[in-house]
């Protein structure tokens, strides 16, 4: 848990610092004073005048750089910018020639605009690197021998374990993995496929199926490749360890009712859940039996492993075609990122899955990998700058909004209206915040 924490933090912190240098950066072009540019807030956000003090300091011209203690975010403190913590006197009086509110409207633009461009532009560069370096993998519906596990959601839709979906609205599957996705997130009307049986198939999709893939898909994979599965591991804690159950084992049966695949296996396992289950075992070329209780979930306490393994196809991109392909990525990500907007006001319950930090944490690899780190950074780069681009007062989009009226109607909105509307954000945004970071209660 410490080294998905850790690899979280230090994305965010990489983020951030980089979100506010945009704005410094446009900012100090258009000679606005900046006064204070800060990794973490010096103070208890959201309240500026509470608890205020600084880990590391220093002042170099007009700026103060500084390490705040409240380890969420940071800041620049840009001068004559009307927000929620700014003295509000201020307003009332004229604007100095350094304040961000004396400089024409297509400046404070691009100022307000400095992070959100820097973010996306940061997530390009990320995909664009780490194509480049490691390529993509992806899993080919043609790559799996034995069709599809399928959970109880997708159970419920009809699908059946050795199923193989090979189209969604008539568009091949070019990824298993990205079945659920492309449900919820593109309106999938239909699911087409072949049994196990040879058998095609063509499944309707409708919006209480997308509330129930979507209810179930922290918990669960919806579809997953169908394997034979052999004993990777035992938890020495657990019914296993205290059976003759060891590593590499294959269980062949449960009480003589033969299982082949993982997906058969636990079924069986549980029908005979808070029993004891006699098993019988594969072990190199001998059969052997032992007997070992079933837990009140149906589970004995070790992890799957795979008999053959699955062909992963590795695309490998030069230079110039990763460069491309990260433009790709990236642009469906943010695209990705308004579907998901979408869905949240249009699929039931889909507002009960919106994460926080926890759903964040539990996105990072147990292990440290800078291959998955840089993924994810790349990702919430592009997400922050949707996040941001949203027109909501306070976020950097309400700033965009009061602008972009001001240079469509010539009539700028008025300092005090900024100031206020920034007010009411300050709360809708703290109100988010505050259940998206719940969601660790919610699962």
């Amino acid at each position: 848990m410490f080294i998905k924490i850790a690899q979280l933090f230090l994305s965010l912190t990489i983020l951030v610092t980089l979100h506010e240098f945009g704005h410094f950066w446009f900012a100090k072009r258009f000679k606005c004073r900046v006064d204070k540019f800060y990794l973490f807030f010096d103070f208890l956000f959201p309240f500026a005048n509470i608890m205020n003090f600084a880990l590391i300091k220093k002042k170099i011209g007009d700026t103060e750089y500084g390490l705040g203690w409240f380890p969420f975010g940071g800041y620049v403190q840009i001068a004559g910018m009307v927000d929620e913590q700014m003295d509000k006197s201020i307003i009332d009086k004229p604007a100095e020639p350094w304040e961000l509110r004396s400089k024409p409207a297509w400046q404070r633009l691009l100022v307000m605009m400095g992070g959100i461009i820097v973010n996306f532009v940061l997530g390009i560069l990320i995909f664009w690197m780490a194509l480049f370096v490691w390529g993509k993998d992806t899993l080919p519906i043609t790559n799996i021998p034995d069709g599809l596990m399928v959970d109880s959601s997708a159970y419920e839709m009809g699908l059946r374990n050795g199923d193989f979906i090979t189209s969604l609205d008539g568009n091949p599957v070019k990824s298993i993995h990205r079945i659920p996705l492309e449900i919820i997130m593109n309106g999938v009307s239909s699911i087409e496929g072949v049994h196990a049986d040879g058998k095609k198939f063509s499944l309707p999709v409708n919006d209480d199926d997308r509330s129930k893939i979507l209810k179930r898909i922290k918990k669960s994979k919806f579809v997953e490749p169908r394997f034979i599965a052999t004993v990777a591991g035992i938890d020495s804690t657990s019914f296993a360890a205290n059976s003759d159950l060891k590593k590499q084992d294959r269980i062949i049966a449960v009480n003589n009712v033969p299982v082949v695949f993982y997906d058969e296996l636990k079924a069986q396992l549980v029908k005979n859940k808070n029993t004891k289950a006699e098993l019988t075992l594969l072990r190199g070329t001998d059969t052997v039996k032992t007997t070992c209780q079933v837990s009140d979930i149906g589970t004995l306490g070790f992890w799957p492993g795979a008999v053959n393994e699955l062909k992963i196809e590795e695309q490998k991109f030069g230079i110039g075609e990763a460069f491309i392909q990260g433009i790709k990525d990236g642009m469906e990500q943010i695209v990705m990122q308004a579907k998901q907007f979408v869905v949240i006001f249009t699929v039931k319950e889909a507002h009960k899955k919106v994460g926080g930090f926890y759903t964040m944490v539990q996105q990072m690899n147990a292990t440290w990998d800078w291959q998955s780190f840089w993924m994810f950074t790349g990702f919430l780069s592009l997400a922050l700058a949707f996040m941001n681009f949203l027109p909501i007062p306070m976020l950097d989009g309400g700033y965009i909004m009061f602008i972009l009226w001001e240079m469509v109607t010539g009539k700028k909105v008025s300092d005090k209206v900024v100031y206020y509307a920034n007010n009411v954000g300050l709360f809708l945004v703290l109100g988010l915040m505050v259940w998206a970071n719940t969601d660790w209660l919610r699962d």
